[in-house]
């Protein structure tokens, strides 16, 4: 077979996705009327889990795994944009990492909504202006980003899916490396590639502001300055990359949540985070936390943080496998209700493939 040949067969393979695509479109759109009599979710990160699990199972390659993923996203994205105008509130402004994590999950199909802070996320949605939000939790190498800790304590809103993020940290400016006399970025990133300042950069004053984005724009306008933030913000702002890759651990990891009024059915792998205070008694925490080992519940973080109610008291923040209609782990949640003044199942979701 020639050129030409191979060329026809692409051709005649092309018209037969594409109708296929529209095929599949106009099922979604079926499918979602249906949602829209019920009044049920457009969004439904279980049946979301199950394509994507799925079409792993049929891909048999050549096609990359991740090249499927990616496929399948924006096809999924287009099909959401289509059944509403959905909108996604994020920890902005764009071109920060929080901005891309979100990209990642509902791809680049709907609207998204910046936002100046986290808890302007969380009242977007609240508020019902926008359909979801997007915020981070906590960094592999930082830590907890404790203001979506102090939102969740009082919010009635739900986590309905979780997003991994690796964080490539990158050099930008618009002047070589040798005139650089001044970086911006946020002070988390700063502390994410301390090790690298020191031994690349150790005379140039670092200077923190709110987001990445903000860096970038401030290394344009200011002479001799250079930000750190991600390559997605090179390409928006045509600034040039200095250097890559600059974060002292290669797999510096951001968890950011997905917020909305609700969250989802079980999937089989799933993530329970809740938010609970003990009584003042000795033993109550480990009282409280025993009900997960004795029920053989893994838990997989726990945080705490001032209740702001009353001097010395805390809230504790756990994640534990298993889904809340689990019945191991409603069991389990029922019985450490007992041992708490307060607790609330902050949301059930897929535990993200990282």
């Amino acid at each position: 077979m020639n050129l030409d040949d191979l060329r026809n067969q692409i051709d005649s393979l092309d018209s037969e996705i594409v109708r296929l695509l529209n095929e599949r479109i106009n099922v979604v759109l079926d499918i979602g009327a249906e949602k829209k009599k019920a009044g049920s979710e457009i969004y439904v990160p279980a049946r979301e889990r199950a394509v994507f699990d799925k079409i792993r199972r049929l891909n048999d390659g050549p096609l990359p795994e991740e090249s499927a993923h990616a496929i399948y996203r924006e096809i999924m994205s287009a099909a959401l944009a289509l059944e509403t105008d959905m909108k996604i509130a994020y920890l902005g402004p764009e071109a920060t990492f929080t901005h891309q994590a979100a990209r990642s999950k509902f791809g680049v199909s709907v609207d998204y909504i910046p936002t100046g802070t986290i808890s302007a996320v969380f009242d977007a949605v609240e508020n019902r202006s926008t359909d979801y939000g997007v915020v981070p939790v906590e960094n592999s190498t930082e830590g907890a980003v404790t203001h979506t800790f102090d939102q969740f304590a009082t919010t009635p809103l739900k986590i309905c899916a979780e997003i991994y993020l690796p964080i490539s940290l990158t050099l930008l400016a618009s002047q070589s490396k040798e005139e650089v006399k001044l970086i911006f970025s946020k002070q988390e990133v700063f502390g994410q590639c301390r090790s690298w300042l020191n031994a690349n950069m150790p005379q140039v004053k670092l200077s923190p502001v709110e987001s990445t984005t903000k860096a970038v724009q401030l290394a344009l306008e200011t002479p001799g300055a250079a930000a750190i933030a991600s390559v997605m913000a090179s390409d928006m702002y045509n600034i040039e990359v200095l250097a890559e890759n600059i974060q002292d651990m290669q797999g510096n990891t951001t968890r950011f949540l997905v917020i909305a009024p609700k969250y989802g059915s079980a999937t089989g792998s799933d993530k329970t985070s809740i938010v609970f205070g003990v009584k003042h008694k000795v033993g109550a925490l480990y009282d409280a936390l025993s009900v997960f080992k004795a029920d053989n519940i893994n838990m997989t973080k726990i945080e705490s943080r001032p209740s702001k109610n009353k001097a010395w008291e805390y809230y504790f923040f756990v994640d534990i496998d298993g889904h809340a209609a689990d019945p191991v782990v409603a069991r389990a949640l029922e019985e450490l209700h007992g041992h708490c003044s307060l607790m609330t199942v902050l949301g059930s979701y897929p535990k993200a493939v990282v």
